[in-house]
């Protein structure tokens, strides 16, 4: 009996404000490339945010399409192991970070758990990932969700990859 999984399509959201924070976003990138059960199809153009309910200098923000024969909550484990080895610290709520990864979108899973709720409950009011998202898998985000952050500054970076 084969036990191997089918591979689920997932969305993954990348900012970074500390350090050399597009450096964090390739560098995480790179290792969610190699996390185990995790395939990357495709980044965004990186982008270059003003804070949104925190503080700390501008971030810089991504998208992932992944691949993932990972469960949910699994993959939501690796996603924090790959912030755990850049340096992340969560000294309060929205604080500056050397790398923030989080889940969006998983399939067509809607989950609610004390640990994860996908789709991202606030991914709807953020520029910094409806732009991106909106780059790399235009059919999951509406002209209206995109008009309705367009008051939120964004700026696409000059792609040095």
């Amino acid at each position: 009996m084969d036990t191997q999984r089918a591979e689920v399509t997932a969305y993954v959201a990348l900012g970074a404000n500390l350090g050399d924070p597009a450096q964090a976003l390739r560098e995480a990138l790179q290792r969610l490339s190699h996390a185990q059960g995790v395939r990357l199809v495709r980044a965004s153009s990186l982008y270059r945010t003003a804070p949104v309910d925190s503080s700390g200098p501008d971030y810089f923000n991504a998208v992932a399409e992944i691949a993932t024969t990972l469960t949910a909550p699994d993959l939501l484990t690796a996603l924090q192991a790959i912030e755990q080895g850049a340096g992340r610290e969560r000294p309060y709520r929205n604080a500056p970070r050397t790398l923030d990864l989080d889940l969006l979108l998983y399939g067509s899973a809607h989950i609610h758990s004390a640990t994860l709720t996908v789709p991202h409950p606030r991914m709807g009011a953020r520029a910094f990932v409806l732009v991106p998202l909106h780059e790399i898998a235009p059919r999951l985000v509406t002209d209206g969700a995109l008009k309705a952050v367009s008051g939120q500054s964004i700026q696409r970076m000059r792609s040095d990859r």
